[in-house]
């Protein structure tokens, strides 16, 4: 298995705490127009619920009401698919869009029970209905906050306009018509400055506060469900189990084919001429026999090396701890094994843990340059954990087509993680999880 080791890019070092560049960030100034968006898109999209809902639910007496009702939730399906792209591009919040609604049967009606009997698409109601007060009130508090922060932070630069072109000195802060109060004073406008810098400073998180609502708006009544993502999950996660299945099937047969099958028909072929030379040439027989019985051990060697590879017999008979070291002894650099484990887990767990570390082994001992390496088993409650490091040159990394990418994938068929941690110089720490399933 082929495995990246590159030079990893160092991240960003700034100067500036975080709570100074809020400020000027991309993503406050993304997130501050997605929640100028919100109003007109609130507003849009409670007319259009409140507008169809209402004239459908009239018409639920005549025939028209119901198919008027389905187009109604599809409509707000659509203006849901806008919003998703929206918080995609604003706020980097990518929520899956739903599966079209497919009626069970050909014809209208089949599509019609189907989007009136969808969950997803009462969803998008629901959304249009409670969004609008929302996006009310963030467009109302985002806009105060962030233009009152910055009017009165840059109020030295535009305090002249007061006296040039009003009657009156500055801001007024307190007017009566008999007395009045000015901030016009050196220290009135500092200290106006100073309020205005801390509003600047706080509007940001005002602001990346009430986005987090949007989000979790978005992502819980616009995305499909759970169930229909847990199926798509199961769908692609059988995807890679078939895959690895007749990638692991073509690998025997080509070994078989190609290494113990070939073997043993050149051994029948030279016991066949070492049978005719039997009685004509006795010791070019034996000779014959004889390298006829070296082949069998080269051939029973490689038999055995292939079954290991399918599943070894002392993983079955004796558990990960004896497996595991076997493995150890076959890498080309010293490796310890620490195996906690009070039971075992459920064979095809067992199974998979053990091709995990074989695996990582093989890195080791291809790629890393290491010296010294460590395999770690143990439980954490219903999880199991395993842990291969290294002191080798480091910079490994699950980027699409390497090998610890399709490790990754095949741990995450069922339900496993795979945590890569390997900066550039090393050392390096693959850190596996897998559930239990005993």
């Amino acid at each position: 298995m082929a495995t990246d080791y590159g030079m990893r890019t160092q991240p960003q070092r700034h100067t500036l705490p975080p709570a100074l560049r809020a400020p000027f960030t991309g993503r406050t100034w993304k997130e501050f127009v997605y929640l100028l968006l919100n109003l007109p898109m609130g507003i849009l999209f409670f007319v259009y619920t409140i507008t169809t809902i209402s004239v459908s639910a009239g018409l639920l007496v005549t025939f028209l009401g119901i198919p008027l009702l389905a187009a109604a939730l599809i409509g707000c399906r659509a203006l849901g698919a806008v919003e998703r792209t929206r918080a995609r591009a604003l706020l980097g919040l990518d929520v899956a869009s739903p599966l079209p609604v497919r009626g069970e049967k050909s014809g209208l009606m089949s599509w019609v029970g189907a989007v009136l009997k969808s969950g997803v698409s009462w969803r998008h109601l629901l959304y249009g209905i409670l969004h609008f007060p929302w996006a009310l009130f963030s467009f109302v508090v985002s806009v105060t906050f962030t233009v009152t922060g910055w009017s009165l932070f840059l109020y030295p630069l535009w305090q002249w306009v007061f006296p040039e072109h009003t009657n009156q000195d500055g801001i007024a802060l307190f007017s009566d018509g008999t007395n009045d109060f000015y901030l016009d004073t050196p220290f009135e406008i500092a200290a106006t400055s100073v309020v205005g810098l801390v509003l600047v400073l706080a509007s940001p998180w005002l602001i990346r506060g009430m986005t987090g609502v949007d989000r979790l708006m978005v992502a819980g009544l616009l995305g499909p469900s759970k169930l229909a993502t847990r199926v798509s999950e199961l769908e692609s996660d059988r995807g890679v189990v078939v895959d690895t299945a007749a990638a692991d099937l073509r690998r025997i047969e080509r070994d078989l084919h190609d290494g113990a099958q070939a073997r043993l028909v050149a051994l029948a072929m030279d016991l066949g001429l070492a049978k005719e030379k039997l009685l004509a040439d006795p010791e070019a027989a034996a000779r014959m026999v004889d390298e006829a019985h070296g082949e069998v051990k080269v051939a029973l060697q490689e038999l055995r090396d292939l079954a290991r590879g399918i599943h070894p017999a002392v993983l079955t008979d004796r558990g990960l701890d004896a497996a595991l070291s076997s493995v150890a002894s076959r890498c080309t650099v010293p490796v310890q094994v620490e195996v906690d484990l009070g039971s075992r887990p459920a064979a095809a767990i067992e199974g998979i843990a053990y091709f995990t570390v074989s695996e990582l082994l093989q890195n080791v001992s291809k790629h890393a340059r290491a010296s010294r390496a460590s395999v770690d088993v143990w439980r954490m409650e219903d999880r199991l954990m395993l842990q291969v490091s290294d002191d080798g040159r480091g910079g490994a990394n699950t980027s699409s087509g390497s090998g610890l990418a399709g490790l990754a994938e095949r741990l995450d068929a069922v339900d496993g993680i795979l945590v890569v941690d390997s900066p550039a110089g090393g050392p390096t720490t693959v850190t596996a999880e897998l559930p239990w399933r005993k």
